[in-house]
């Protein structure tokens, strides 16, 4: 038994999916359309929760592990989760905004004084021409993804290429490197004036580490992991759980292109606050929990529920941006996607639910309306849109009252 099983007893307890209102036999059919799947050769394998009403009414291991090996998946295998850090890295720095360390419309330059004076690169008769931002990048702005920033690998602009050729992701570097580096490349938008998916939250983990004077890492072990009894989440794997590590196919089962996910096996020197981390799925799920109960779990508070109201609410207004991220019918808050509608975006939810995923494929989603979440952890970055669709129609599929 895992250190995560043990803590299972304190809060997260079983139930029979009737017990919280979900369908037992519909739940086993969600097991049977991802085992097929597996079958398929379509994803290595996969760990589902689903929990509601504080207890946990889904648990499935399926498929295998590693598929070089044949291992076998287990409850407790820990994935890459990527962009699953942001979440945990937005709680992070609201902490320490809940201490008076900052207020939101601060500038970042007021902290990280590199990012004073930012240019924008703007489009003019076929060149690039670089222009002073209108205003300063706010915190506010880092959590929300408005700062100006980008990510490299989302497309082809100039500013993209330029962060390519300045490689702003490097495992040989530290956060502040990085800050540095991205404080010297112009913007690809003037702050707040569009949503673009980016390296906002590595900023905000280097900002918490200036805050809080220890490094992001223990930062998060010290005052969210430990606490909340995430025992095998972290910036990578100790030599003695590598055998416990998801692998995904070496080449994607579709295009036949070669898979290369993050090394996560040593201890980094650069622990990306965007999406550096690996997690199991019933460490997840006590974040998870401890969100949905308005920032405490058993006898931890984090944050209040004021807070937590406050980050799942919407921050973008008539902000807009790119919409096979920010899907129709949601808007972003402080480090989550919000839904805003019943209807209008292609999956099912509740107005005020909010969620992300990770590049591999890893996905969850918090529904405070109807008292419940779910997470899923697979490794197969090719497919990860279809099978968070998926996952998110069939859950739904097993409400019962």
């Amino acid at each position: 038994m895992s250190g995560g099983d043990n803590l299972m007893a304190q809060s997260l307890s079983l139930a029979v999916p009737e017990e919280v209102g979900l369908s037992r036999s519909r739940l086993a059919r969600l097991s049977d359309v991802l085992r097929a799947e597996i079958e398929r050769g379509r994803v290595p394998g996969a760990v589902a929760l689903v929990a509601r009403r504080g207890r946990i009414a889904y648990f499935e291991s399926l498929g295998v592990r590693d598929p070089a090996r044949g291992a076998p998946m287990h409850k407790d295998t820990i994935f890459r989760i990527y962009s699953m850090t942001k979440p945990i890295v937005s709680v992070a720095a609201m902490m320490l905004w809940e201490e008076g360390q900052f207020l939101l419309n601060d500038a970042l330059a007021k902290y990280l004084p590199e990012f004073g004076r930012m240019k924008v690169a703007v489009a003019r008769d076929g060149k690039v021409e670089l222009v002073l931002a209108d205003r300063d990048i706010t915190i506010q702005d880092l959590l929300r993804h408005t700062s100006g920033l980008t990510y490299e690998f989302r497309g082809n602009a100039p500013v993209q290429k330029m962060y390519v050729e300045a490689k702003v992701f490097r495992r040989n570097q530290t956060n502040a490197d990085q800050a540095v580096t991205l404080a010297q490349l112009p913007l690809m938008h003037q702050p707040g004036t569009r949503w673009e998916y980016s390296r906002s939250t590595d900023v905000l983990g280097r900002l918490v580490e200036v805050l809080s004077g220890t490094s992001l890492g223990e930062f998060l072990s010290e005052r969210i992991l430990t606490p909340l009894g995430m025992v095998d989440t972290a910036f990578f794997v100790p030599a003695q759980n590598h055998g416990r590590l998801a692998e995904a196919f070496p080449r994607d089962p579709e295009t036949d292109a070669p898979v290369q996910l993050v090394e996560v096996k040593e201890k980094p020197r650069f622990e990306s606050g965007g999406g550096g981390m690996v997690s199991t799925a019933l460490d997840y799920a006590r974040f998870l929990q401890m969100l949905l109960n308005g920032g405490r779990l058993d006898a931890v508070r984090l944050l209040s529920r004021k807070t937590i109201e406050y980050m799942t609410a919407d921050h973008l207004g008539p902000i807009t941006g790119a919409p096979d991220l920010l899907i129709p019918g949601y808007g972003f808050g402080l480090g989550f996607a919000v839904r805003l509608q019943a209807g209008i975006a292609q999956v099912p939810g509740s107005i005020g639910q909010y969620f992300w995923g990770g590049l591999a494929g890893t996905t969850f989603w918090v529904d405070p309306k109807e008292d419940f979440f779910a997470l899923m952890l697979i490794q197969a970055p090719g497919q990860r849109e279809y099978y968070r669709v998926l996952f998110r129609d069939m859950v739904y599929a097993a409400f019962d009252d």
